[in-house]
């Protein structure tokens, strides 16, 4: 058995318990009465929590940004409760009444109503976390050969989604094109820098040019096995870096393999 062969193996068995969770899930809810599933937006957790200003003093400024002046200080032992959240911006409001901006910073050093450290996820993560839909493009290299590369995909579930993507390079004697669908699992989805693999199948052709004698045309079916990493600019846009082997069938007995690196932007919506 090729590496490459070896590599798609492995991953599959990684991959094996997230997917036969996606296909029990339908049949153990089969039994329950059909409704009809309304998106919501995931409510902050954080709104109407009472907090205890730990520092000297919490700055209040009169919007939600480093322009906008401080017009009042919370004191330390002070309580204030969060009424609402913009970006890394709070907005709070004294046991007095007073009502104002907080920079997230200040924020994560008061303490709970338990005693402890408040805590925050970054909100660039909350909101990209409700989104399922994403579309993307990269560049890089295909052997020694340009790379240029279209993907979309659909995330099943936190950990789990499922992607199409569409290969073209164009060499010095031949052209290449390769199409493939992959399932990719991400275990540390919350995470700002995140890594994930996967595998796939698909289709490789590749023309070689005309001046070229007795080169034949290749059109057979394909294997891959990807790692990459995301990195999350903002709530839509996340770069992104895959490192894929691909493993080529020529036939039952023959096949080639080829290493791939890309680096693109992906847009959820």
């Amino acid at each position: 058995m090729t590496p490459a062969r070896l590599v798609i193996a492995a991953a599959a068995l990684a991959l094996a318990g997230p997917v036969l969770a996606q296909v029990a899930a339908p049949e153990a809810a089969a039994s329950a009465p059909a409704t009809v599933a309304v998106p919501a937006p995931v409510p902050d957790a954080t709104l109407g929590e009472r907090l205890r200003v730990a520092d000297p003093y919490l700055e209040m400024h009169t919007g939600p940004g480093r322009g906008f002046p401080v017009f009042h200080v919370a004191e330390r032992g002070a309580w204030v409760s969060i009424e609402l959240r913009h970006t890394d911006w709070f907005k709070v409001r004294t046991e007095g009444g007073q009502l104002g901006w907080v920079q997230r910073g200040q924020i994560e050093r008061t303490l709970t109503e338990a005693g402890g450290r408040k805590t925050l996820r970054d909100v660039l993560l909350d909101d990209y976390l409700r989104r399922r839909v994403e579309a993307g493009a990269a560049l890089g290299r295909f052997k020694s050969e340009p790379l240029i590369r279209f993907w979309a995909g659909y995330r099943l579930s936190d950990t789990l989604s499922a992607e199409a993507s569409l290969g073209q390079v164009q060499g010095v004697y031949s052209g290449t094109t390769l199409w493939h669908v992959n399932l990719l699992t991400e275990p540390w989805f919350d995470q700002r820098l995140s890594p994930f693999f996967g595998i796939g199948v698909g289709r490789f052709n590749n023309l070689p040019n005309r001046s070229l004698v007795d080169a034949a045309p290749v059109n057979a079916s394909m294997g891959n096995a990807t790692l990459g990493v995301r990195y999350h600019l903002s709530d839509r846009f996340v770069l992104r870096a895959d490192y894929t082997l691909y493993s080529v069938f020529l036939s039952d007995l023959q096949s080639r393999e080829f290493k791939a690196v890309t680096a693109g932007l992906s847009f959820f919506f």
